[in-house]
């Protein structure tokens, strides 16, 4: 078994790259940001946009970015959590920290994985109009598999209360032949049709625009991929939520740092705790999402 961690530049951001055995993976410091993930002379894995600005400052498109504290619109999220801003209404979507350099934490290289942990103290760095405290960890481990651990601690004295997702970009052969299996009969929210609660009838197969939250998913979903004869799995713990996205057509042209044709190729499944599954910690307490990612051919 072979192992490694590189720091090397892409474009104009700090970067580590993590070999393991035929695998390879990319994470940016900026935002803790996996960029991609796949195994040598293979399809990649994680899907990163050929436009993406790798540029110090500017949210990177594709990849898994970290949304915390709050997921998407800042106002789509419950009361408490907009309370915890102290100007909801000028505050970018998916949260503060994706755009911010991470402190380095932990490297390890062993016969078993490469290892990488970064973290983010919001008591020496303070984020903009969010005055609490707390701190983030984000710990890879890339072995046979890939996992992602995500966890928050609660420092400051009073409840923390927060939205989160791990907002992974698949790459896939064809949207239009792909399936998501796992989320039989589960409800979800279609945020494209009045945020109405629908519940899903068989694999989840795409035709257009896509944009659902569903709620209380099973542990274990799969990407299946015909074209490429692969599926793609996925495990996780202490997430209550599950984001499928692909902008179709018409959003793509919209999207910044996004080829007009790149919605076939990719999918969004963002593990997440979100809207009324939010995270509520106590002082001194944790919550660690983790999510694991394995092909099988």
């Amino acid at each position: 078994m072979t192992s490694g961690v590189e720091r090397i530049k892409q474009g104009s951001l700090d970067c580590w790259s993590l070999r393991f055995n035929n695998s390879k993976l990319l994470i940016a410091q900026q935002g803790a940001q996996i960029l991609g993930y796949g195994h040598e002379g293979g399809r990649p894995i994680i899907w990163l946009s050929e436009e993406a600005r790798l540029e110090p400052g500017n949210s990177v498109r594709g990849g898994v970015p970290v949304c915390w504290p709050w997921f998407g619109d800042l106002q789509r999220n419950p009361q408490s959590i907009q309370a915890m801003h102290q100007q909801p209404q000028q505050a970018s979507a998916h949260g503060l920290v994706r755009s911010i350099d991470w402190s380095l934490a932990g490297i390890e290289q062993h016969e078993q994985a490469a290892c990488i942990s970064f973290s983010y103290n919001t008591l020496e760095q303070p984020l903009a109009h969010w005055p609490h405290a707390a701190e983030l960890r984000l710990s890879v481990r890339l072995g046979e598999r890939l996992s992602i651990s995500l966890a928050c601690r609660n420092l400051g004295e009073q409840p923390l209360s927060f939205s989160q997702a791990l907002h992974t970009y698949f790459a896939v052969s064809d949207i239009h032949t792909v399936g998501v299996e796992g989320l039989e009969g589960c409800d979800y929210i279609e945020t494209l049709d009045n945020w109405q609660t629908l519940t899903q009838s068989g694999t989840l197969h795409f035709s257009g625009e896509t944009d659902r939250i569903y709620l209380h998913p099973p542990a274990k979903l799969q990407i299946c991929d015909p074209g490429w004869q692969r599926t793609i799995n996925l495990l996780n713990r202490g997430s209550q939520s599950a984001v499928v996205w692909n902008p179709w057509i018409d959003k793509a042209r919209r999207l910044s740092q996004f080829n007009d044709a790149a919605w076939q190729r990719m999918l969004c499944i963002e593990h997440a705790n979100v809207l009324e599954d939010m995270v509520t910690l106590a002082p001194a307490s944790e919550h660690q999402l983790h999510l694991d990612i394995w092909v099988d051919k």
